[in-house]
């Protein structure tokens, strides 16, 4: 197993650890996203005090079986309000979960030890608890994210 293939070589140094988000490759950079689907939740954020506030409808792009985008590569165009994760867009990381690698790393952070990066696993997001599987619903004409408000995200 190789640093660029499911997990770094023992005593090898972790990419996430020794490259700056800005110069990732494609590769490394798409590999820090765990899978658990968080960011793609219907969020408010409150006006007295900035915090952001999760409720459990999804993106409408979302796949609830496989807590990945069904149209990843033409998401920005479909979902407007869809933000392509970028270094820059990482200047303000608040609306991505505390768990979120790109906002752990965007502010010197490590990775959660259930990361697949860590274990080598993916299936180590939905073990620890993490994922939106069975937990998220999809947007509907009737659907108000309001009267489904979450507090298990911060």
């Amino acid at each position: 197993m190789s640093e660029t293939d499911e997990g770094p070589v023992e005593g090898m140094a972790k990419f996430w650890e020794t490259t700056p988000l800005s110069t990732m490759s494609p590769e490394q950079w798409e590999s820090l996203c765990d899978g658990c689907a968080k960011c793609c939740l219907e969020k408010f954020e409150e006006e007295e005090t900035g915090d952001i506030i999760y409720s459990r409808v999804a993106c409408a792009l979302l796949d609830l079986d496989t807590c990945r985008c069904s149209d990843y590569a033409d998401r920005a165009r479909r979902m407007p309000d869809c933000i392509t994760l970028t270094p820059a867009a990482l200047a303000y990381s608040r609306w991505l979960p505390e768990t979120c690698a790109y906002r752990l790393l965007a502010e010197k952070k490590p990775l959660p030890s259930w990361h697949p990066l860590i274990t080598g696993d993916p299936d180590s997001v939905l073990e620890a608890g993490q994922s939106l599987y069975g937990r998220a619903i999809k947007p509907g004409p009737k659907t108000d994210p309001l009267m489904h408000l979450i507090d298990w995200i911060r």
